[in-house]
């Protein structure tokens, strides 16, 4: 086997591997000679058949896997020989050429990691913004569930309704004259004002009494989930049964009964444990923000382009489909290109603070061990269909990008939780929008475009009986095997955190509330 350097620049390398025909014959005769035993031939006793017999039958086969094992083999060789650490999977190509009986030439590609000095992590200092969760907000949170859980009470015949009053109707929808299916309900519950149903359908409702009957004119938006209905014109034949005022809701022990709850202070002590947890969620952002700011201000070594170009298609493909959902897609795509090289420098910031976040872990000893490595292939397995989660975990034990990939994130946090145990960490108390405020500061040293994805359309009507609303979305399948790479990719820097305000929860044992159901397709 000959290995020649054909390329050494920055992060590349690339090498020329010549196997020759000789040492090619001589593995196939090996692997013939082994498998002979077990063939099986008309007029031969059991491992009797001549080895030429076997070639002659099994040669091709046996010369295809044979090449596939030098190949590997060489490639190995080469990454050993040289100390080589590969970013990604090395590219090897065999010349196109190549028939048995002669020499196998490989072209071997690849890019390596750079060699990084971990930087000491003593001295390093970050300020922790901390907001006190204060009892006017978790009454707040009480009342806000309380609100979602209003009653109506029966009002007089002569009540007309109004904005946040209920009606209890029964319908017919046609459109062209013709009944459609799920445009027909009875006893259905809608509140004025709430925007359950298609555009136009509440206002018109607007004003009725108890018993009143009423014909409305509405026009499915172009973008209704059911094509026979897009953009059509449709008549509904409405009877009011009932109009129903709302009632206030007492908030008291009775109240959190109502969801499950012992009493008003468990209640009131369930949702403060969420706040705090939410501001914590919050507060450790703002933290992480922080500390990748200072390691990035900190280094700034080559990345190897292929890891660069693979995230920068995973955050173009996720733009991508913002886009698609939102309300002007042209113009948002537009925006995007306008802004694709500062999408690609943060691509590149990413990988750099991965390497780094990499480099300190093993440096200090960082891991994620074998308990907490199966309890991640087994939450992964969940979106698949039972009956592939097995091959799921088998193909992730036996991959190692694969494993590397899934085992990042926590790698990254466990990284992240080391420096923060080294670091001086100075407390400051501030108000919710200030730490928000911070956040969103520290987002755009980043280089991150200012732009956020347009508000995607609301459904345009209440789809509660549209049977393809309610299916679950297609199982995915077990992924198909990658070759092994040598070496696992390096942890990927997830710095982009999600900064949504968050609302506190209602307590799963809430009351589900009544089913709506509308035109469905």
């Amino acid at each position: 086997m000959q290995i020649k350097e054909t390329a050494n620049e920055g992060l590349k390398r690339a090498y020329t591997i010549t196997i020759p025909a000789k040492e090619i014959d001589e593995r196939v005769t090996g692997e013939v000679k082994k498998i002979a035993p077990q063939v099986k031939m008309p007029g031969f006793r059991p491992g009797k058949v001549p080895a030429n017999l076997v070639r002659k039958m099994h040669g091709e086969q046996v010369h295809a896997q044979t090449v596939n094992d030098l190949i590997r083999e060489s490639v190995d060789k080469v990454m050993a020989e040289n100390k080589l650490r590969p970013a990604m999977q090395p590219k090897v190509e065999l010349d196109e050429g190549y028939e048995e009986g002669k020499d196998a030439t490989l072209n071997v590609d690849v890019e390596i990691l750079p060699e990084i000095e971990a930087p000491e992590v003593e001295g390093l200092k970050l300020e922790r913004l901390t907001v006190p969760v204060t009892d006017e907000q978790v009454d707040e949170a009480v009342e806000r569930i309380a609100s979602n859980n209003k009653s109506y009470k029966d009002a007089a015949k002569t009540k007309k309704a109004g904005d946040g009053d209920q009606l209890i109707i029964d319908f017919v929808g046609r459109v062209d004259g013709v009944e459609f299916e799920g445009g027909k309900a009875e006893n259905t519950p809608l509140v004025i004002g709430s925007g359950q149903f298609i555009p136009g359908f509440e206002e018109q409702l607007t004003g009725v009494k108890t018993g009143d009957e009423k014909t409305i004119t509405v026009t499915f938006p172009e973008d209704y989930p059911a094509e026979n209905l897009k953009g059509k014109d449709a008549e509904f034949d409405v009877t009011v049964q009932q109009v129903k005022v709302p009632t206030d809701t007492a908030i008291d022990d009775e109240f959190a009964k109502n969801l499950g709850l012992e009493n008003l202070d468990k209640l009131k002590e369930l949702l403060r444990g969420q706040l705090e947890q939410e501001t914590a969620g919050l507060t450790r952002t703002q933290m992480k923000r922080q500390l990748l700011d200072t390691l990035a201000a900190g280094h700034d070594f080559a990345v190897p382009q292929g890891m660069v170009d693979a995230e920068f298609e995973q955050i173009w493909g996720q733009l991508q489909q913002e886009a698609a959902q939102s309300d002007d897609a042209e113009a948002m795509l537009k925006e995007m290109d306008d802004e694709k090289d500062d999408y690609r420098k943060i691509a590149e910031r990413r990988v750099r603070l991965g390497l780094l976040l990499s480099e300190i872990g093993q440096k200090n000893g960082v891991e994620v061990n074998a308990n907490e490595m199966n309890m991640l292939i087994q939450q992964a397995a969940q979106q698949y269909r039972a009956e592939d989660r097995e091959r799921f975990v088998q193909y992730v034990q036996s991959e190692p990008m694969a494993a590397a990939q899934l085992r990042a994130p926590l790698y990254e946090d466990k990284v992240v939780d080391f420096l923060f145990d080294k670091a001086e960490i100075t407390d400051r108390e501030v108000t919710r929008e200030e730490l928000e405020a911070a956040i969103e500061a520290e987002e755009s040293t980043e280089e991150k475009p200012k732009k956020k994805a347009a508000a995607k359309k609301k459904a345009p009507a209440k789809k509660a009986a549209d049977k393809d609303a309610d299916d679950k979305p297609a199982a995915k399948k077990a992924p198909a095997k990658k070759a092994a790479a040598k070496k696992p990719a390096a942890k990927k820097a997830d710095d982009k955190q999600t900064d949504d305000k968050a609302t506190a929860k209602k307590p799963a044992a809430k009351k589900p509330a009544a089913k709506k159901v509308a035109p469905k397709k």
